[in-house]
């Protein structure tokens, strides 16, 4: 197996994707918060004491999302074309998907996953005053299409 992020002395580096054409790509991912009945509860009635966790996990999720490069050291600077964040409230806590898209040298699938879990973060940071006990329990990376390695989707 190679790894592409090292040099032949075994030393980080940035992968070279100068001579790769821009195409369409995109992928999916989810994350997964675990939260009290109490707190599911306030999250459907929308009487969380910090406001309005959904829309805050949203925005702060596509805002993630822009800054993967910031947080990566070895990720490109890519431009981020779309990105759709679906923020549900279900029985066991709160169900994150998010899609992210580019036309671009190199795939978003850290785009993806940093959308995801940095609006699981927003949820943790908002409901923790009434549920210390919430918890991020998933986060994967479930599709992505385009590129030199094609489709690929999460059994």
């Amino acid at each position: 197996m190679e790894f592409t992020h090292l040099d032949a002395r075994g030393h980080a580096r940035m992968v070279d994707v100068t001579a790769k054409q821009p195409t369409v790509r995109s992928a999916s991912a989810e994350a997964f918060v675990s939260c009290s009945v109490e707190v599911v509860g306030a999250l459907r009635s929308g009487t969380v004491p910090k406001g309005d966790v959904l829309a805050v996990a949203r925005v702060a999720g596509i805002a993630a999302a822009k800054k993967v490069p910031d947080l990566l050291p070895l990720a490109h600077v890519i431009g981020v074309h779309g990105v759709v964040l679906d923020v549900e409230v279900v029985d066991a806590g709160v169900q994150i998907r998010a899609e992210v898209r580019t036309a671009d040298r190199t795939g978003v699938e850290m785009e993806a996953l940093t959308a995801v879990t940095v609006a699981a973060l927003a949820v943790v940071d908002m409901v923790k005053g009434v549920d210390r006990s919430a918890e991020i329990t998933s986060a994967r990376v479930t599709s992505k299409s385009g590129g030199r390695s094609g489709d690929w989707s999460r059994e």
